[in-house]
């Protein structure tokens, strides 16, 4: 049966990754170091100068000035990390469902693949399964970034209201972009022959996607022609609603509803577009020769 079989080989990746400690931690020092040096290193209200024209600023007048820039440039965020979280976790999500599929290539090379070719088990199985092992490692490294991000000093700051509801929508767009980045690179990693292919590839493909998004910098600051790429950007979707609520809590005004819906409208069309075609994909590049 497929449930049976995906659930069979799902498993089996997942229980190699937990028992591979090199596997496993390494994720929780990349959630950190993204958070700590993105969030301190980068942090634009560190660069304001404290004496301007001769004038000494006082601490309260710098303070007022950091506000103005969040508030104004960043959303309303009460702390630059608390802008940056969703983009980090953004981030991260899009490398390790574009480096996901190394198992799979190795799978193939060292023979399991072939073996489960001659298997009486369905192509869905196999590729669906590739689909929810990336995403649950994922998924995880994203709960733990959010987690990090909590309690870093002056990390995130959840806005008024926050609770189970918007953890839910939070980890639901997360969810979503997984869920369709993975149909994607478990696709291509099925259909390439080695390795080398597969790094080339989704290096080419990583930055871009992440740079045309508004994972890691405001819109406002974009020309004209990224401002439209990043407007169809699936990351800018994920990171939008994420960012609205983990900034705004419970207190989203209409316009900004809106623009919650309709980026949720447009992750669950754009995950069912590639679940299909990833399939499709996927079921070619294991077909008979």
């Amino acid at each position: 049966m497929l449930g049976d079989d995906l659930a069979a080989l799902t498993g089996r990746a997942l229980r190699k990754w937990i028992r591979n400690p090199a596997a496993v931690l390494p994720g929780f020092f990349t959630a950190l170091f993204y958070l700590a040096l993105f969030g301190n290193s980068f942090n634009p209200t560190s660069l304001i100068p404290t004496k301007i024209n001769g004038f000494q600023l006082t601490p309260p007048e710098l303070q007022s000035i950091k506000t103005s820039i969040l508030s104004q440039t960043f959303g309303g965020a009460a702390t630059y990390i608390s802008y940056l979280t969703a983009g980090i976790i953004c981030l991260i999500l899009v490398f390790n469902m574009a480096f996901g599929g190394i198992d799979l290539v190795l799978d193939r090379q060292l023979g399991f693949l072939n073996t489960l070719l001659t298997a009486p088990i369905s192509r869905a199985s196999i590729y669906f399964s590739g689909v929810f092992q990336n995403m649950v490692k994922a998924m995880s490294l994203a709960v733990l970034t959010f987690l990090i991000a909590v309690v870093l000093p002056n990390g995130l700051m959840l806005g008024k209201g926050f609770g189970l509801l918007q953890l839910v929508g939070i980890f639901g767009a997360f969810g979503l972009l997984a869920f369709a980045l993975s149909c994607v690179f478990t696709a291509l990693a099925l259909s390439v022959k080695s390795i080398d292919s597969l790094v080339a590839i989704v290096n080419f493909a990583t930055f871009p996607l992440v740079f045309t998004s508004t994972a890691l910098f405001p819109e406002a600051g974009f020309p004209s022609w990224l401002s439209t790429i990043s407007g169809v950007n699936p990351i800018t979707w994920a990171t939008d609603i994420a960012r609205l609520l983990m900034v705004n809590g419970g207190t989203l005004t209409s316009s900004q509803q809106s623009t919650l819906t309709s980026d949720g409208v447009y992750l669950v069309a754009f995950a069912l577009a590639m679940a299909a075609l990833g399939y499709i994909a996927a079921r070619e590049a294991l077909a008979p020769i």
